[in-house]
């Protein structure tokens, strides 16, 4: 997605076939747009994220994106680089997971969760910080950023992307990966359990994965690459059954 006033794109994923069609980003200007969420039971709603920490929600009508509010995430710590997103829904509250992607064996990303609620005006509001660290199985070179994206399934398995970029011209190394499992009582208070060695579903060599989601009602996972200077892909991959 691209900056305000300018054109983004949603694409409607279906067997066989791909629609994709212009979407104007109408607020203030993002820096770096890294991730989307649809809103759980608020259609045409979402929060999206730029690299930094700044969470903007957005309601799309027609093809206009507008910017409702915007804020900053919870305590965004020195060198927080985001890439990660994503919303739960159970026993009528919300949950937002996100995660510093972390930079190899130095640096294990922090993955973050907390309640979600939003204010009368629309501001996204964000309850008690839970962090977990996590270090990928897969890749484990220096370039590898922990965590890439994060995708959640309607059981509250929780489907990790990692990556390892070596530069424009790659090489690449991707896994994607079950890391463990997060709950949302009713009371709205947030577990996350991560396993102590995550169970990697698959591995993709040359590919650089930055985007995996679980689609809602199906064991189907919409995976997502940014190979720099060698393209980008999409594809789907049977890993967010139960």
């Amino acid at each position: 997605m691209e900056t305000a006033g300018q054109s983004a794109a949603r694409g409607p994923h279906r067997e066989g076939s791909d629609d994709v069609s212009p979407i104007v980003w109408d607020g203030p200007e993002p820096v770096d747009l890294e991730a989307i969420e649809a809103i759980p039971g608020m259609p045409g709603e979402y929060l999206a994220l730029a690299s930094r920490g700044i969470v903007y929600r957005l309601k799309v009508t027609g093809s206009t994106a507008q910017v409702v509010d915007y804020t900053p995430l919870p305590g965004i710590g020195e060198g927080d680089d985001f890439e990660s997103f994503a919303l739960v829904a159970q026993d009528g509250e919300l949950a937002a997971l996100w995660a510093d992607r972390g930079a190899g064996a130095a640096r294990p990303a922090t993955l973050n969760a907390s309640r979600l609620s939003f204010a009368p005006w629309g501001q996204p509001q964000f309850g008690a910080v839970t962090r977990r660290s996590y270090v990928a199985a897969h890749p484990t070179g220096e370039g590898t950023r922990h965590i890439s994206d994060i995708s959640v399934t309607d059981s509250g398995r929780i489907i990790v992307s990692s990556a390892e970029d070596a530069g424009d011209d790659g090489p690449f190394d991707s896994a994607v990966s079950d890391a463990g499992r997060v709950t949302v009582s009713a009371t709205g208070r947030v577990r996350v359990r991560l396993a102590a060695i995550p169970t990697v579903l698959g591995t993709f060599p040359r590919y650089k994965i930055e985007a995996v989601e679980c689609l809602p009602g199906s064991s189907d996972t919409l995976l997502g690459t940014d190979d720099e200077n060698l393209g980008g892909y999409v594809r789907t991959m049977p890993f967010c059954g139960a």
